[in-house]
């Protein structure tokens, strides 16, 4: 029986809509979740719930209206799986057979220096701030100032294991310089950190900043750790007001422009709680035009109330639905069916094993165009 159970692996997704758990039934509630696996609370910040009033929920144009644009457009099933996996807690991790040597936290204590550079991290969070020639042009640092329980382009940096993650939640020392890195690449990018409940505005350095980042794309990959090692170390709530920020400067302000689909297909889906991710998208689609091309949801209700929102179009879907079968079809599937059996979709598996664990759910960085990304795919954001 340990020899089954050991090998026993949970089916994945094979569609983006089995990955994506934002409009479905099983998150019509807004209430809070548990908190997940390594302890992080998926609670909204004070600043989500300001922003969740007046968001409509009705129904968004069908896609299948613009033919065109559907052609054009279609969200990624990678990206899609990969953020699936992260906000379930990787369901067919497999712990590593090395000694866990808390190599993250260990260089998070200023006692090691991150590898290959060889440069401790006191040293980036004094000497880095303002340089952002070095910060734009070394590509070794990012795995080390976020690491994830992923392997990233940086070989010599460690994967972080759900023993270091609570090791690293009780040690406010490692806390305060993950803060500080935080800030560091926030700086980077034109934000500041406002207080601690991760509310972020623009910073002074703003106009200079924000050109360089909507024509340096590989950020993009990096900002997507970043909000994950964000949820894994214990700071879920700060990732919405980033993410808001963003889809403000690309829809509202247009200073991002380069940034939306990003912003849209990666940095909602890091956040783990269903309810913010509505509340963020249904912000998007407020804004977003041609308001028929927007692919992120909610779903169109179906006419005739029968079926919810099973077999409908979903959100990513292509638009186009099977033909509905003849009566005389009906008839005859009837009379060869003998029993209905049930078939487990990936999602819900994925949802017993996170109401088994308390609702347990607790990589990206590019050094140009074409470099591969934190999951061994080329991704051209």
């Amino acid at each position: 029986m340990g020899n089954l159970l050991g090998s026993w692996r949970l089916k994945e997704p094979s569609t983006v809509e089995e990955c994506d758990s934002t409009w479905g039934s099983d998150s019509e509630g807004d209430e809070p979740a548990a908190a997940d696996d390594s302890g992080v609370s998926e609670a909204a910040s004070p600043a989500e719930g300001d922003r969740a009033a007046g968001d409509p929920e009705d129904a968004s144009p069908q896609l299948a209206e613009s033919p065109d644009s559907v052609s054009k457009m279609k969200r990624s099933f990678y990206a899609a799986r990969d953020l699936y996996k992260y906000r379930h807690s990787y369901p067919n991790y497999r712990k590593s057979r090395q000694p866990n040597e808390y190599r993250n936290l260990r260089f998070y204590l200023n006692k090691i220096p991150l590898v290959p550079d060889g440069i401790y991290v006191e040293e980036i969070l004094t000497k880095w701030r303002g340089d952002y020639d070095k910060l734009e042009h070394n590509h070794t640092y990012i795995q080390w100032l976020f690491p994830l329980r992923e392997q990233g382009l940086n070989f010599y940096a460690h994967e972080l294991t759900q023993e270091e993650i609570k090791e690293f939640q009780s040690t406010r020392e490692a806390k305060r310089r993950f803060l500080a890195a935080y800030s560091l690449m926030l700086d980077f990018y034109g934000i500041k950190l406002l207080d601690k409940s991760g509310n972020v505005a623009r910073a002074s350095n703003w106009p200079q900043r924000f050109q360089h980042l909507n024509e340096s794309q590989h950020n993009y990959l990096r900002i997507t750790r970043i909000l994950k090692s964000l949820g894994e170390l214990g700071y879920e709530a700060f990732k919405a007001p980033l993410v808001h920020l963003f889809l403000e400067e690309s829809l509202c302000h247009n200073t991002l422009p380069n940034m939306l689909h990003s912003a849209l297909e990666y940095f909602v889906y890091t956040i783990r709680l269903p309810a913010t991710r509505r509340r963020l998208l249904r912000y998007a689609r407020q804004h977003y035009r041609p308001a028929h091309a927007f692919l992120w949801g909610p779903p169109p209700k179906r006419r005739g109330g029968v079926g919810g929102g099973v077999g409908g179009v979903g959100s990513g879907s292509s638009g186009i639905r099977a033909p509905a079968p003849t009566p005389e079809q009906q008839r005859r599937g009837e009379e060869s069916t003998g029993g209905i059996g049930t078939v487990v979709s990936s999602y819900e598996a994925g949802a017993s094993l996170d109401l088994a664990a308390g609702l347990g759910s607790s990589a990206l960085m590019a050094a140009g165009p074409r470099e591969r990304s934190e999951h061994n795919d080329v991704v051209l954001l």
